[in-house]
């Protein structure tokens, strides 16, 4: 097989004349600074589009969910309950205030993370008194958790969810939008995720006092004086007026995008799924995902190959291709942090692969990767 001329990228940016166009209304607007009529206007849409009232336009999802902590007063000391199979930023946040993440393995059957555990792992702190300060659900690569469950078991101790839709916006959990089932939720716009604004991020919250907190503590809290009045510490993490002009015009094409990246998913699905030992991520009851990433894991003894070799048959042929999210509580940074359960999301990690996945791959390019991998099984 013919090596690619061109690098296959996990999930690139993709940009067209509609993101040009608002990019130059707001350069020529002299808006330039993280203020604005786009940033303004991108916030609304964001809010209408997942069904809240209020949406804070940020300089990445991480600033969201530093913010979402802050507004919830986790302060140090705390512990805050999270998933294990995730990215660092989750964590991250988490550890930005002084706070411990506990972190909580996942479901084979969707991959995020499992009530069971959770509800068990509860009623026993509840009998020491010892409850977490928070939850942070995570929708992993594009596909909403279990927030029936989650709502029924935090709902019993009182216990707010900060719902981490970083990879999701666009999915569904029943009739219910990604990043709208929990007391705050937040998006993130980088540069891979299913829509960008370069680097950038959103909350979004019913609550409207929330929202202006945000505001004001990403606007480095600035009271409102005449000069610089500063009561407390705040943070430099609002959204410029540019990044929200792409933002814009991304998020109109989102339903186009969705619909592409779940094809991109089934073509795989279809190509492959017959080989002995390759197994999908689960597309989870009641779950309408995104398939930001698509995901499978390979089992060694089944398949006579591995994920690793089949990264490297890519790789030889300029395709990227990368392990799924090693579990945080296998982070040598969380060593000091406790885990409920975890063998589900480090075999995850052992087996699985994330495949190119942006909206941009054409049908000749999914069925060269789709060759090289079934070339893996000769």
């Amino acid at each position: 097989m013919a090596h690619a001329s061109e690098r296959i990228y996990l999930s690139p940016p993709d940009m067209g004349e509609q993101e040009k166009e608002l990019l130059l209304d707001a350069f020529e607007s002299g808006w330039v600074a993280p203020l604005g009529p786009h940033v303004d206007a991108f916030e609304e849409e964001i809010a209408a589009k997942v069904g809240v009232n209020h949406a804070v336009a940020l300089s990445s999802g991480t600033a969201a969910l530093h913010l979402a902590l802050q507004l919830l007063d986790i302060k140090p000391g705390d512990e805050v309950l999270t998933a294990s199979l995730t990215f660092a930023a989750t964590a991250n946040a988490i550890r930005y205030c002084g706070a411990k993440p506990i972190f909580v393995d996942s479901t084979s059957s969707s991959w995020n993370i499992d009530p069971n555990l959770l509800v068990n792992f509860l009623a026993q702190r509840a009998q020491r008194h010892q409850l977490p300060k928070a939850l942070v659900s995570v929708d992993l690569y594009g596909q909403c958790a279990d927030y029936t469950a989650l709502h029924d078991i935090a709902g019993r101790y009182d216990i707010p969810i900060i719902e981490d839709a970083a990879e999701a916006l666009g999915a569904r959990y029943r009739e219910d939008a990604a990043g709208s089932f929990g007391t705050l939720g937040i998006f993130s716009f980088n540069g891979n995720k299913i829509i960008t604004t370069s680097g950038g991020g959103m909350l979004v919250t019913n609550n409207a006092q929330w929202a202006d907190r945000a505001r004001f503590l990403a606007t480095q809290a600035r009271e409102p004086a005449l000069h610089y009045e500063h009561r407390e510490v705040g943070y430099n993490y609002r959204l410029s007026n540019l990044l929200a002009a792409v933002g814009r015009a991304q998020l109109q094409r989102l339903d186009d995008i969705v619909k592409r990246r779940r094809a991109i998913n089934a073509m795989y699905r279809e190509a492959l799924n017959d080989l002995p030992g390759l197994s999908f991520m689960p597309e989870a009851a009641d779950c309408f995902s995104t398939f930001w990433l698509s995901c499978l894991t390979v089992n060694p003894q089944q398949a006579g190959t591995d994920r690793n070799a089949i990264c490297q048959a890519l790789a030889a042929h300029n395709i990227e291709a990368r392990p799924v999210w090693k579990p945080m509580h296998l982070q040598p940074v969380n060593e000091d942090c406790e885990a409920v359960g975890g063998e589900v999301s480090q075999t995850l990690f052992e087996q699985g692969l994330c495949l190119p996945s942006g909206q941009r791959l054409s049908d000749a390019q999914i069925q060269t990767i789709t060759g090289i991998i079934q070339g893996c099984w000769s």
